[in-house]
């Protein structure tokens, strides 16, 4: 076995090697260590601004760990990169948190990144006659099923007496929501801003928000896997620190932050105004998080969502406040 030389700002070499090195060339040659960078899979929304903050203000440079950024299109995606270990921390709302969680546990919530009582709202089209809560019976409705603006639209019909059974649920991905709406393929759509700000202009005139009454407070949430938090512990820290940085910039420099948020959304600037205020971003892990990951998950049981008969997790073990209470130690003395 070999012995180790470990050389600060070095890697670390055999000694043996070392030793024939400097026989050969009369000198040490220096190797510099490149770590991998922190792969973060985003989703690109409104609500990854504290991310788009951090990356175009350098704070993550600045608090010494390399990120990459990938892009995707919905919560479940983002976490498959998590899953498939080309991304070491990937953003998502509650919902796929909790559908994976009835099939693996090698993953944890490290931060509420940002909370939203507005980012989710239900569109409808006035020409097929879906512009109250009370219209929707009979209508076809799409939505990202297994997303959080699916636990939406079933609380949504729920809270107007409406039985979910008696509108038509249209599965739909991301990229053909527009399309969808377009082509007259749905009557109504239950999404995010990320969506429903291409879907209202695209509509036009045609186009109108349902009823808006706050029914759910929606967390976007910066995850990682287990082997990440115990190889990559620091680096997480380091994310984190960056994130409060980006956060106090937003509550500082809004109208920056809505350049930011403009740009990187491509949402027309009006809609980002209107938008804006629904957002609290702030680092966070409340104990209501559990809360309602318990209450989806009930959900998802009855609704068929995942396997019946199967134990609802416990979600006190799907979350690791270690990387947030040493990069925001403040966030833990109240």
């Amino acid at each position: 076995m070999y012995n180790i030389l470990a050389t600060p700002g070095l890697c670390t070499l055999p000694t043996e090697w070392l030793a024939s090195s400097l026989i050969a060339l009369g000198m040490l040659f220096s190797l510099p260590c490149h770590a991998a960078d922190l792969t973060i899979a985003v989703t690109r929304s409104s609500l990854s601004l504290p991310v788009d903050v951090a990356q175009a203000q350098g704070y993550f440079a600045a608090e010494g760990v390399q990120v990459h950024i990938t892009e995707c299109s919905i919560g479940q995606r983002c976490l498959q990169q998590l899953f498939d270990r080309s991304a070491q921390l990937a953003t998502a709302s509650e919902l796929p948190v909790v559908l994976s969680s009835f099939e693996r546990a090698d993953y944890a919530l490290v931060a509420t990144i940002v909370t939203s009582t507005g980012n989710i709202k239900l569109i409808g089209r006035k020409s097929a006659g879906a512009t109250k809560p009370a219209q929707l019976v009979g209508k076809r409705i799409g939505v990202i099923v297994g997303s959080s603006s699916h636990y939406y639209l079933n609380t949504y019909l729920l809270y107007h007496d409406i039985d979910p059974r008696q509108i038509t649920l249209v599965a739909l991905a991301p990229e053909n929501i527009v399309s969808a709406l377009e082509q007259r393929q749905i009557d109504a759509f239950a999404g995010h801003s990320r969506h429903t700000g291409p879907a209202l202009k695209a509509l036009g005139a045609d186009g109108v928000v349902l009823e808006d009454l706050r029914l759910y407070t929606e967390t976007y949430n910066l995850v990682a896997d287990r082997r990440t938090l115990l190889e990559r512990r620091g680096e997480v820290v380091k994310v984190l620190r960056a994130l409060q940085r980006a956060e106090r910039f937003i509550a500082e420099h809004p109208q920056q932050a809505k350049r930011i948020m403009q740009t990187r959304s491509k949402l027309d600037p009006a809609f980002v105004d209107a938008i804006f205020p629904s957002f609290d971003y702030r680092l966070s892990l409340d104990q209501s998080l559990v809360s309602t990951m318990e209450g989806m998950a009930r959900w998802s049981l009855r609704e068929g969502h995942v396997a019946g008969g199967q134990k609802i997790p416990n979600y006190l073990g799907f979350v690791e406040a270690g990387p947030l209470s040493t990069a925001v130690p403040a966030l833990f003395d109240k």
